[in-house]
């Protein structure tokens, strides 16, 4: 008989993890990645959505057809769209023209209104996330709607949590580090607590642009690395949740996920790109005898304007 599924939700999750066979130093470290462009909208970030949207279902804060409000970059807004579309909530989405268009147009298919908010010459700066943040609450409080608000929501970690028990299944608990870029530092901190329930000695790399390096101690400033790097210290970030920090520019993550392309055959966004760089310095690092994840963030098919105008 044939094995179906009650809704596209139960196929969040389970993604494969997959070993680097050329972009890997010389005498280095393996470096597995999680791909987690297999999820339903092509990104990790499907977990989260999914983890929010229920919690406040169950605690009663989010009732039946009641509507939804985030600002995004643009993964997490086509995640709550399509976790929205399939259990009947209307969402409003603040977003900006400083993310992929793509990821936009994904939004309005799967349903979403979007609130697009002006951008310095297409470039992600502090003001720009503190203004996102303010128009997505003054949408709350005018109407109502519940805020995901996923720089504060805790509820996403579960999500993480959960990730992080694939990933040791699938290595088998022999894992020697982590590194995963920051946003919300809700990835980062959720899946290295689940690995760090296992084994306190994994190394955690968090990974930032070298534009805004503001969790190193650098100025705020600008970049082009979609859904990382806020330009400020998110509130879900822990200094203590990684043991290092790498920088990385936007032109470096971009080149690598050409490269990645290519080389691999790994098709992913900026934010995969800056992880694989990142994990490329520790991998030298740690040496051959051992194995360093990351993280596949989403697929490079939300990205082709972008890509192609690059090209071209």
């Amino acid at each position: 008989m044939t094995e179906t599924q009650p809704s596209i939700l139960n196929r969040i999750g389970g993604t494969s993890l997959l070993a680097l066979r050329r972009i890997v130093p010389p005498n280095g470290a393996r470096i597995l990645v999680k791909l987690e462009n297999e999820n339903p909208t092509g990104s990790m970030k499907d977990r989260m959505a999914l983890a929010m949207i229920e919690a406040a279902e169950a605690d009663g804060r989010l009732p039946y057809g009641g509507p939804v409000v985030e600002y995004t970059g643009g993964s997490t807004g086509v995640s709550l769209s399509l976790v929205c579309a399939v259990k009947g909530h209307p969402l409003h989405i603040v977003t900006s023209d400083a993310f992929a268009r793509e990821k936009r147009d994904h939004m309005r298919i799967l349903g979403a209104k979007l609130q697009v908010i002006a951008s310095d010459s297409g470039r992600m700066t502090e003001k720009l996330t503190r203004d996102m943040i303010e128009a997505a609450g003054i949408v709350a409080r005018e109407t109502g709607a519940f805020w995901t608000d996923q720089m504060k929501n805790r509820d996403q970690l579960s999500a993480y949590h959960r990730m992080a028990e694939e990933i040791l299944v699938q290595t088998g608990g022999g894992i020697d580090g982590f590194v995963q870029s920051v946003g919300t530092a809700a990835s980062l901190r959720g899946i290295a607590e689940g690995l760090r329930r296992r084994d306190r000695n994994i190394l955690v790399a968090a990974v930032e642009p070298t534009e805004s390096a503001v969790l190193s101690g650098g100025p705020s400033g600008a970049h082009r690395i979609d859904g990382i790097g806020a330009g400020y210290v998110v509130p879900l970030w822990q200094e203590n949740v990684a043991d290092e920090i790498e920088r990385v520019s936007t032109e470096e993550a971009t080149a690598m996920a050409f490269r990645l392309a290519r080389e691999e055959g790994l098709f992913a966004g900026t934010s995969t790109g800056a992880n694989v760089i990142a994990a490329l310095r520790l991998a030298e690092r740690l040496g051959p005898h051992a194995a360093i994840v990351t993280v596949m963030c989403d697929t490079g098919m939300k990205y082709l304007r972008t890509y192609g105008a690059q090209l071209a």
